[in-house]
């Protein structure tokens, strides 16, 4: 199955229906996106300190638990 739209009487796309092995790719790439986004805001948030990558992907999970 490929991705099918959903549309209304006058053909306008309302929705859409994606294969899971699609949707689980598409999240696991909007997570990635996620942690690129807090690392940058991590790396902003003091410019003069520098972290290490083990320290700044703990930041991340910390900031990842606080949104949920």
């Amino acid at each position: 199955m490929e991705t099918q739209f959903l549309t209304d009487e006058k053909g306008n796309r309302t929705a859409v229906v994606l294969p899971i092995k699609k949707y689980n790719k598409l999240i696991e790439k909007l997570e990635d996106l996620e942690d690129i986004r807090l690392y940058d805001e991590a790396k902003r948030e003091d410019e003069g300190y520098r972290i290490s990558i083990d320290e700044a992907f703990k930041i991340i999970e910390e900031k990842r638990k606080l949104e949920k």
